[in-house]
């Protein structure tokens, strides 16, 4: 397990780094989907055995986090096959790489009975892929800030010259939000309909910091879409939205599990 997790570590970190080169005939962009690709399976290949085990699914911390880095990486990898999306690796590749050391170096254990509902599974399902996606947007919104204010003060450096145009560059920002907060929708839904008390002591911050998140993200592509909101707007709001909603799953599950042990 440890030569496994320091080679999946080291893949990524070669992907990462890959994104800057290339080798003969071979791309950059190709470099980047094969070896991030191995990196992908094995970390998939790690979470299984950490995360399934007899006693039920192990959604610790570390864990999820772990995990939530994996749907990332691999949502990222699938949309590298369509969408100039390259330059989000060079933060999520390490972040998925760092996730895997903190797993293998605290492990954490709270326990999802095999016995448990399949709605409240679907549940789970469906929150880690909202939080994956609007963790894609959120840093998708950092690059495009950072784009526009090199644009403002005509101030054009290395960003400028490998990020997509501007245009570009917003259009795969709502599309990413889009696709997350219908996601995010279905959490909240799936919640609702599965989960015995979805407000229960130690279920309610996470609730109205959720619903709070679903919020802003609604008034953003409702502004979007009436009022063309875009530019500073668009990334305070996206970035905002990003930020309640790791509080509320993050947040919340830190408290429990790493200070009050439950």
């Amino acid at each position: 397990m440890f030569i496994l997790s320091l080679f999946t570590i080291c893949l990524y970190i070669a992907a990462t780094f890959s994104r800057f080169y290339h080798v003969g005939n071979i791309s950059s962009k190709t470099l980047v989907l094969i070896l991030g690709g191995v990196a992908i399976f094995l970390h998939g290949s790690l979470l299984y055995q950490n995360v399934v085990t007899v006693a039920g699914l192990n959604l610790g911390f570390f864990n999820a986090a772990s995990l939530i880095a994996w749907v990332i990486a691999w949502l990222l990898w699938l949309s590298l096959l369509r969408q100039p999306v390259e330059n989000l690796i060079i933060v999520l590749f390490p972040l998925a790489a760092l996730t895997i050391g903190l797993e293998s170096y605290f492990p954490s254990e709270q326990f999802l009975a095999s016995k448990q509902e399949f709605g409240v599974t679907l549940h789970i399902l469906f929150s880690i892929v909202a939080y994956s996606l609007l963790s894609i947007s959120a840093l998708q919104a950092l690059f495009l800030a950072l784009q526009d204010y090199q644009l403002r003060h005509k101030h054009p450096g290395r960003v400028i010259q490998i990020l997509p145009p501007l245009q570009v560059m917003e259009t795969l920002l709502f599309q990413m939000i889009a696709w997350g907060f219908m996601f995010l929708s279905l959490s909240l839904i799936s919640g609702i309909v599965f989960l015995e008390d979805i407000f229960a002591q130690h279920l309610v911050h996470k609730t109205i910091l959720s619903i709070v998140a679903w919020g802003v993200f609604a008034v953003l592509l409702w502004g979007h879409w009436r009022y063309g909101w875009r530019g500073k707007m668009a990334t305070s709001w996206s970035i905002g939205g990003f930020l309640v909603l790791m509080l509320a799953y993050f947040g919340s599950k830190m408290v429990l599990e790493l200070i009050l042990q439950r």
